[in-house]
């Protein structure tokens, strides 16, 4: 169960600032790469703010889980006492995972000290596009953007098992590569690392529905 804090926030949180101001948006900064995804935000005109306690999750309008490593992110969740409240932000709010945040996103997932937040009924198999030697970029087509764009595949998990009620956004070689389940969406590649940023323009407009100052273009 979510603590009273978690709670709180999920309250809290709107889908767009009624004050005018820039959407905030919240990045999951345990460990990991956080700090690309806050360049794409700030691109978009959407305002970036660093989740490490609890309390940082007050009047988020979204949030995203960067990659990493997936079991060093959740020991990290458990000992900030992040847990919980994430969880109560994920059953309802909008949230982007990529890479490690694909995987704490699966229903399933193999290898973890603790259970994954569970919101995306996928299996996912952790490192199977290879080890770090194995990192390549290649083309991904993503359906919602009707085109393709560059993925950036490091130690990168593989959707082994997609469940009824989850839409399948991107494609590579046949293959399944990013996800979507109401407002949560999953991707095992880096975007943040392309200075494409359409896949996070979709996202935050179409997905979690919010109004953003800035615009991502063509493609790069």
């Amino acid at each position: 169960m979510p603590s009273a804090a978690g709670e709180a926030d999920v309250g809290n949180r709107t889908r767009g600032r009624r004050d005018g101001g820039a959407p905030r948006v919240g990045l999951l900064s345990l460990q990991g790469d956080f700090e690309r995804h806050r360049e794409t935000l700030t691109a978009l005109g959407a305002a970036s703010v660093r989740v490490s306690l609890p309390e940082h999750l007050h009047d988020l309008d979204a949030l995203i889980l960067p990659g990493g490593e997936s079991s060093t992110m959740l020991r990290l969740l458990d000992a900030t006492g992040l847990r919980a409240p994430v969880e109560a932000f994920v059953r309802t709010g909008p949230v982007l995972g990529t890479c490690a945040g694909l995987i704490l996103l699966s229903r399933q997932a193999d290898r973890l000290p603790a259970p994954t937040l569970g919101v995306i009924d996928i299996t996912s198999s952790r490192n199977a596009w290879g080890r770090q030697v194995h990192s390549f970029t290649d083309s991904v087509h993503v359906a919602p953007l009707g085109d393709d764009v560059q993925g950036v595949f490091i130690r990168a998990p593989r959707i082994t098992r997609v469940g009824r009620g989850v839409e399948v956004i991107a494609t590579y070689g046949g293959e399944p590569v990013g996800v979507r389940q109401g407002v949560a969406v999953a991707i095992a590649f880096h975007p943040e690392l392309t200075g494409d940023h359409r896949l996070h323009e979709w996202f935050l407009r179409d997905v979690a529905g919010l109004a953003l100052q800035g615009r991502a273009g063509g493609s790069q």
